[in-house]
């Protein structure tokens, strides 16, 4: 092993020893899934003539950035944090943190909802009071928007014990878990799930949307980004 690699491992496992020893001692660990990824994206990264905004989300929130920067052209300078980390994850965090440390946003608009379907929505409850104060911890200056997370084009229904798997019914518990969060807090909500709600035309699989439901979807985060932003 070189030198450079023996740096690079170090560095990776003092971090990783870090986040597992910064969570309290009852704090179940995340159980991850087979592929775990992050994509950030900060466009126009020197200039300072707009606001800016960051979108923090998952694949979802991927595929209508491009349409929302388009709607937000001349007006504001968008940015993404997308990542299949689940909410309670320290990873997640870690990403949080080290985007808002680099950068000032005057808008975010933020989800975490469909990743994580192992975990119990309780502990979607416990760890988003963490969730939300990272944001607003990392920039307190920031105008809030939260987006709930959007319906499945076929929604199971579950046994009451499955821990597993995805479903309208479980998406909606944790929606209701982040408004008691939201609401008191006077955070604008973007209702993205209604949207969607009875179109599985909208939808390309289960999950992901096709190329009318990212518009739809990108107008109405835009338009709710402009109304911010104008006030």
């Amino acid at each position: 092993m070189n030198m450079i690699k023996f740096i690079l491992l170090f560095a990776f496992t003092t971090n990783l020893a870090f986040l597992v020893g910064a969570q309290p001692a009852n704090y179940p660990p995340p159980a991850r899934e087979s592929i775990e990824w992050c994509d950030i994206w900060i466009s126009h990264a020197n200039e300072t003539n707009l606001p800016r905004v960051l979108l923090i989300g998952d694949s979802i929130t991927r595929a209508y950035y491009p349409e929302v920067e388009k709607h937000l052209e001349g007006k504001a300078y968008v940015a993404r944090l997308s990542s299949s980390a689940f909410i309670s994850d320290p990873v997640l965090l870690k990403q949080i943190e080290m985007v808002l440390d680099e950068y000032r946003f005057d808008v975010i608009h933020f989800n975490n909802g469909m990743h994580g379907w192992q975990h119990s929505e309780k502990e979607y409850g416990d760890a988003f009071q963490t969730f939300l104060a990272a944001i607003k911890t990392h920039a307190p200056n920031a105008k809030l928007i939260w987006a709930n997370t959007t319906t499945l084009k076929v929604s199971k229904v579950l046994p009451p014990d499955d821990q597993t798997q995805a479903s309208d019914e479980r998406i909606a518990a944790r929606n209701a878990i982040a408004l008691e969060y939201i609401q008191p807090q006077g955070i604008d909500v973007d209702d993205l799930n209604t949207l969607g709600e009875g179109h599985p035309e909208y939808h390309s699989d289960n999950v992901h949307f096709n190329d009318q439901g990212i518009a739809l979807q990108a107008t109405q985060v835009a338009t709710h980004i402009e109304k911010i932003l104008n006030p």
